[in-house]
């Protein structure tokens, strides 16, 4: 089979590796010049140095299983390019969650209720209160209505444990704020990292840019099997025809056109919903879903604070009216220069130099940094960095056309049981590829 994917984010690569693996020829067009997507390299000079940053600042976690079974396969050792620490949202005084770092064999269970009854600065109204709430969502089968936020969901919580824990940890994860964060979502997180395997909430930070971590790997494994890899090329249109369809493209201005048996659309949900639109083909409701998200936008400023050095690689934030960081990423102790922060303010709404300030003048006073020597960077705005993982959405559906599945979607945004992650643009990209394959051959 020949088949069109579109895009090269970590769905479009996970999906183009998965359909070669099964024996198609895979072209896999990318309109950017480097593969990625939201989750990729961004070069930066530092006192006339080279260094890597990353369009974003990521964290993957122990329960990430497909991704980090992809990265094996392509090559690269997670446990040299991740650093693993415990579930830890403490913040710079020592207050806050952190789950004791025990071997694998003790359940899930076991370290977070320890990790809970050690808590620091928390009271026994406070650890009752999580623990009662625990239960709850244990006995339920971590199951609640879907017009459920998490904010609902958490009824009983004491205020404390749901801005040090609850609130930091939702953000985290949906990129949403608790009041309008769908709950059953935030529950899938919670079951699949804190309660149903070892080592599921560890924490996995990259110790290289977000490019080599994946997408690096993948391109170069694709065109070791003989794969076209084309960067640098945007689709413009594609068509239905009698033998299958038609992409059409354009790369340095010079366009292109090819023939194939299936297309996989693994670009943004808006562009996808173009070029389906294109074809004129009955696709109403998938279009009218993958148009009807909104998003959430993730902002990160890089600092530098020569010679500084935080007292853990991540840190977690107070958040207020004029303090907009959740997390600060050290990253001198990853894979930088010493002293190089990032801040990350998920959901961001303020732009511009109003926010660096705040996000610097924040920096200054919760890190005990000297204000005087924090040199501002570079700031990173993805104005669309994730959809709002609201209560009851509808997200479209991986098949496209119904009744038609050489016409696929893949991504974070497509409907599945996460929110907008890397292990769920990966677990879609390497659905879609398998319901292609699986399609086409029983056509055949």
């Amino acid at each position: 089979m020949k088949l069109a994917i579109i895009g090269a984010g970590w769905a479009g690569c996970a999906a183009a590796v998965q359909a070669a693996r099964e024996g198609h020829a895979v072209s896999l067009f990318e309109a950017a010049r480097q593969a990625g997507g939201r989750a990729r390299r961004l070069p930066a000079t530092l006192q006339g140095q080279n260094i890597a940053l990353d369009n974003g600042q990521h964290v993957l976690i122990g329960a990430y299983n497909q991704t980090l079974q992809l990265m094996r396969e392509m090559g690269c050792v997670p446990e040299q390019h991740l650093l693993r620490l415990p579930l830890s949202l403490q913040f710079a005084d020592g207050l806050g969650l952190r789950l004791p770092a025990w071997p694998g064999w003790v359940p899930p269970a076991i370290s977070t209720l320890a990790g809970i009854l050690q808590a620091p600065g928390w009271s026994g109204a406070d650890r009752r209160s999580l623990l009662t709430a625990a239960l709850r969502w244990r006995l339920s089968g971590f199951e609640c209505v879907t017009a459920m936020s998490v904010v609902d969901l958490c009824r009983g919580i004491t205020p404390h444990v749901m801005q040090t824990l609850i609130e930091p940890l939702c953000i985290s994860a949906l990129n949403t704020p608790a009041e309008r964060a769908s709950g059953q979502v935030f529950l899938r997180v919670l079951k699949d990292a804190l309660f149903s395997q070892s080592a599921g909430s560890d924490l996995l930070l990259p110790r290289t840019d977000l490019s080599t971590l994946l997408p690096d790997a993948a391109l170069a494994w694709l065109k070791q099997q003989g794969q076209s890899v084309q960067l640098g090329t945007r689709v413009q249109h594609m068509g239905r025809t009698a033998q299958g369809w038609t992409v059409q493209a354009t790369c340095a201005g010079m366009p292109l056109s090819g023939h194939f048996d299936a297309v996989l659309l693994a670009c943004p949900a808006l562009e996808a919903a173009r070029l389906t639109e294109g074809c004129g083909l009955p696709a109403s409701q998938w279009i009218s879903r993958a148009r009807g998200l909104r998003y959430e936008a993730i902002t990160t400023v890089y600092l530098h604070a020569p010679g500084q050095r935080l007292s853990q690689p991540m840190l977690a934030l107070r958040t207020g009216p004029i303090e907009p960081a959740q997390f600060v990423f050290d990253r001198g102790q990853l894979h930088g220069p010493t002293g190089l922060l990032a801040l990350v303010v998920s959901a961001s709404t303020a732009t511009g130099g109003e926010l660096r300030e705040q996000v610097m003048a924040q920096a200054a006073r919760q890190l005990s940094l000297p204000e005087h020597q924090l040199e501002h960077l570079q700031t990173v705005v993805e104005k669309r960095a994730t959809f709002a993982c609201t209560p009851g959405l509808l997200r479209p559906g991986t098949r496209v056309l119904t009744g038609d599945d050489t016409l696929m979607a893949c991504g974070d945004y497509v409907a599945g049981p996460y929110p907008a992650t890397l292990e769920g643009a990966v677990r879609s990209g390497l659905e879609a590829a398998r319901q292609v394959s699986t399609s086409t051959s029983l056509l055949r």
